[in-house]
């Protein structure tokens, strides 16, 4: 697949994931058509499912799809189509044309309700899932699958969700921010508890207090200290000195004595 097809396919599916809510593994309905089609040509219907998508996908049949293989009797087709999943169409009884079958499982009151992927060589049911919007179409174009672009139903609604988007905070209350849809609401301005659902006003905060400078300190204030040298003899005709600080605080009885030991030479 050339590199230009599959950016515009990878395009397409984004808009299927964002407006229509598509998820992965994607649910790809095959006809009994296509799968004629690709056993002829020994296309791999799995591996080309998922390289146009460009994600895992889940392939399912119809009952009504897999009545017509068996008609066929081709049984290559009817064993690659015993691989896929079967989707309960629920026309066991009275087997429908698989366009009416397919018709029936995909639009569900206009809309695709279950997020089908439609993989089928019928250009009438293709004319008639153009219509619904959210419907990716699928079909092969000799050798090559090919996606069909957005129809116009698919691209109106994708429009209009996101215009949507773009004013839903103005026309809608519940995004408005409006105090009669706010969890606020039911608090009284009055009450004291109002005060702290208010936001804070954003100001010039205090500084690090590792930045400030250290305020000084008043000597005065300070205890005095008093200075006593003793000296002692030594042997070798030195002498030690003991130097002694004899703290007095205010507070009398309190009285703390550091001691210094320092050695002088004569």
């Amino acid at each position: 697949m050339r590199q230009k097809r599959a950016k515009a396919y990878k395009k397409q599916m984004l808009v299927y994931n964002h407006t229509f809510k598509f998820r992965q593994p994607y649910q790809v309905l095959v006809d009994d058509q296509l799968v004629l089609e690709t056993n002829k040509s020994s296309f791999d219907l799995l591996k080309g499912l998922k390289r146009t998508l460009q994600a895992e996908v889940k392939p399912m049949i119809t009952q009504c799809c897999v009545q017509k293989l068996y008609e066929s009797k081709n049984q290559g087709a009817i064993a690659q189509a015993k691989m896929y999943e079967r989707r309960r169409c629920n026309h066991y009884k009275e087997p429908k044309e698989p366009s009416e079958c397919i018709r029936s499982v995909v639009d569900i009151n206009g809309r695709n309700l279950h997020r089908y992927v439609v993989a089928t060589q019928d250009i009438e049911i293709r004319r008639i899932l153009r219509r619904v919007p959210g419907v990716p179409l699928i079909y092969m174009n000799r050798s090559v699958m090919v996606m069909e672009p957005l129809s116009s139903n698919s691209q109106q609604v994708s429009q209009q969700v996101e215009n949507e988007k773009l004013v839903k905070g103005l026309n809608d209350p519940k995004y408005a921010g409006t105090p009669n849809n706010t969890e606020d609401a039911s608090v009284d301005p009055k009450s004291p508890d109002a005060n702290q659902l208010k936001r804070k006003i954003k100001g010039p905060k205090e500084p690090n207090p590792l930045s400030i400078k250290k305020p000084r300190v008043n000597k005065a204030q300070l205890p005095s200290e008093d200075v006593f040298n003793l000296t002692d003899k030594k042997k070798g005709g030195g002498s030690m000195g003991h130097r002694i600080f004899v703290t007095t605080l205010h507070r009398p009885m309190n009285i703390r004595i550091k001691f210094t030991q320092e050695y002088r030479e004569e």
